[in-house]
C-alpha cells in the first residue's frame, strides 16, 4: 500500500510538472513513477507531527540559505570571469559531512556543486566530500562556518 501510494504521489507531480493530461502521458508518468519506486524502495517514515512547524521552518531557512549562497558565489564567480588578471587559485578540498542521514549527505554534497565555482568531485565512504574550488585557499577560511549551518539545517529537516 505504501508504494502504491509513492507511485500515485509521484505520477502526480510528474503530470504537474508536465502539464500534459493526454493518456499516453498519463501511462508514462505511471510506468516512470512504478519505475523509480521499484529502483529506490524506499522505506516508510514514520512523521512526527509535533515536529512539522520546526522542519518546515528549518526546510524555508534552508532553502533561503541556498538561495543566498547561490546569488553570493555567481557574484563572485562573475567577478573572477570579468577580471583581467583571472585571479583564482584552483585546488580541490577535503569537507567533513558530518551528516547523519544518507539524503541530508546527499542533499549537501548537491548544495555545494549548485553553488558556482565550487563542485563535489568524490564523497568517500565515511562521509567526507572533495570538492574542487575556484579558491582553494578563500574557501577553507568560509567552508567551516557554511558547512555547519547546513549540516544544522538539515539534520532538524530530516530527524
Amino acid at each position: 500500500m505504501y508504494y502504491i501510494r509513492l507511485v500515485v504521489l509521484l505520477t502526480l507531480a510528474y503530470l504537474a510538472l508536465t502539464t500534459n493530461l493526454e493518456l499516453l502521458n498519463v501511462i508514462a508518468g505511471v510506468v516512470i513513477a512504478t519505475l523509480v519506486v521499484l529502483l529506490i524502495r524506499p522505506q516508510p517514515h514514520k512523521v512526527v507531527w509535533r515536529q512539522a512547524p520546526q522542519t518546515a521552518f528549518a526546510l524555508g531557512r534552508y532553502v533561503l540559505v541556498l538561495v543566498y549562497d547561490l546569488v553570493v558565489s555567481g557574484i563572485q564567480v562573475a567577478q573572477i570571469v570579468l577580471d583581467p588578471a583571472l585571479p583564482i587559485n584552483p585546488g580541490i578540498i577535503a569537507i567533513p559531512s558530518k551528516c547523519r542521514s544518507e539524503m541530508a549527505a546527499a542533499l549537501n554534497a548537491h548544495a555545494i556543486t549548485l553553488t558556482p565555482g565550487e563542485s563535489v568531485v568524490e564523497m568517500s565512504e565515511d562521509g567526507v566530500m572533495y570538492t574542487h574550488c575556484l579558491d582553494a585557499a578563500q574557501s577553507e577560511e568560509v567552508v567551516d562556518q557554511a558547512q555547519k549551518m547546513r549540516v544544522d539545517l538539515l539534520e532538524k529537516i530530516f530527524q
